[in-house]
């Protein structure tokens, strides 16, 4: 950074055509005849009076200028952190996080659609404060506390440094989302066929905190893992400047509507997307669509398949979850729910058309409507694209 205070000196440069020049200490006039022969006492006899020379033209302002800013920097505690990236990591003006952490975040957030940037730096920041050099109680190293053992199932080479290491915050970072997304499939799937309930991120920590074998037999989030999550969450607000940039495209980008519509009319009442429920108040991902229908219309399959699950549950009421097999090497599903009546059994094939179901208001549900969900490689994404008529 001294290049920025550097003091430019002149080079002398010849005199323009016309100028006079002197040698420094030497008057115009000291060879001159005249001078010699002037009396003692004369205006003559004493010499002129010079003007500034170059040394005080030039250097000293300079001088006096370095001592002035000198000056303003004891005062001000040095200079303003304008560091390049070579320098050492900036810091995120939002949160606090070094800036280069932020597509690391995003780009580990977006192996699946549960998980977050906000979700992945509120955990490091509960974990370890964003320190690297800590290690856990647990053993853990790394912003993120990844045991050895941890490290061995999670940890890869992701940023391409030649090394796989807990230590390498981008690194940590990836394996964090992926530990992440892998429990977040898990309790997804224990959420399809209606053996927890709960809000998917939710039950992703709470499975990260206490593991899924406890999540499963409390039905939901565990008392166990309550310290946990509301430590997690309090963080959310402070690292949301990370979800809004950047984001990430749902599971279902690649849908090509290749479902037909489960339900005659499709009248949407509540879209995909975070929301606050109607009836417990709590805001969270709504994982479906609402299609308002009468009650007692006929639900049918969406596409052909086999049914995995027919069976009341407690908040989605009568549900039927049918397995279409893999589209492009992942594996798609759909749901309906709060059906008043099931039509179908689980381990039957139904075709694209086959009545599953009717439209009712069973388990939480504020009246006449079918929930609609798909799921696309043990995640819950938007239907609409899926749908051959758009919704």
């Amino acid at each position: 950074m001294s290049d920025q205070h550097a003091v430019d000196t002149p080079h002398a440069e010849h005199p323009a055509p016309g100028h006079d020049t002197e040698r420094p200490g030497t008057s115009a006039q000291e060879n001159s005849p005249d001078r010699s022969a002037a009396a003692p006492g004369s205006s003559a006899a004493r010499p002129r009076r010079r003007g500034p020379g170059p040394f005080t033209l030039l250097v000293l302002p300079g001088l006096l200028t370095l001592s002035a800013v000198a000056g303003v920097l004891a005062l001000t505690g040095g200079l303003p952190d304008d560091r390049t990236p070579d320098d050492g990591p900036r810091q995120d003006a939002v949160s606090g996080v070094n800036a280069t952490y932020g597509p690391w975040l995003r780009k580990a957030a977006g192996q699946c659609t549960v998980v977050t940037p906000s979700v992945l730096a509120a955990q490091i920041d509960q974990l370890t404060g964003w320190n690297n050099d800590t290690a856990g109680l647990s053993g853990g190293q790394g912003v993120a506390a990844f045991t050895d053992e941890e490290w061995r199932t999670w940890g890869k080479d992701d940023d391409g440094n030649g090394a796989s290491s807990p230590t390498d915050p981008a690194d940590a970072i990836m394996a964090l989302g992926r530990r992440d997304c892998s429990l977040a499939r898990k309790v997804t799937g224990l959420r399809t066929d209606g053996t927890v309930n709960g809000d998917l991120v939710d039950l992703t920590l709470a499975a990260y905190a206490v593991g899924t074998d406890a999540v499963t037999e409390a039905g939901r989030v565990p008392a166990a893992a309550k310290t946990y999550l509301t430590e997690v969450k309090a963080l959310f607000a402070k690292y949301a400047e990370f979800d809004r940039e950047d984001p990430a495209g749902g599971a279902g980008a690649q849908a090509d509507a290749i479902l037909a519509p489960p339900v005659t009319t499709l009248t949407i009442t509540s879209p995909y997307g975070s929301r606050k429920h109607p009836l417990t108040g709590v805001t969270k991902l709504h994982t479906g669509v609402d299609f308002g229908a009468p009650q007692g219309a006929q639900v049918s399959a969406a596409r052909a398949g086999t049914v995995v699950f027919a069976a009341m549950t407690k908040a989605y009421g009568n549900r039927v979850v049918v397995d279409h097999g893999t589209i492009e090497g992942k594996r798609l599903e759909t749901t309906y729910s709060h059906l008043s009546r099931i039509d179908v059994t689980a381990g039957q094939t139904v075709r694209s058309g086959t009545p599953v179901g009717r439209v009712g208001s069973t388990g939480l549900s504020t009246g006449p409507h079918l929930h609609f969900e798909v799921i696309y490689d043990g995640y819950y994404t938007d239907p609409r694209p899926w749908l051959s008529s758009g919704g």
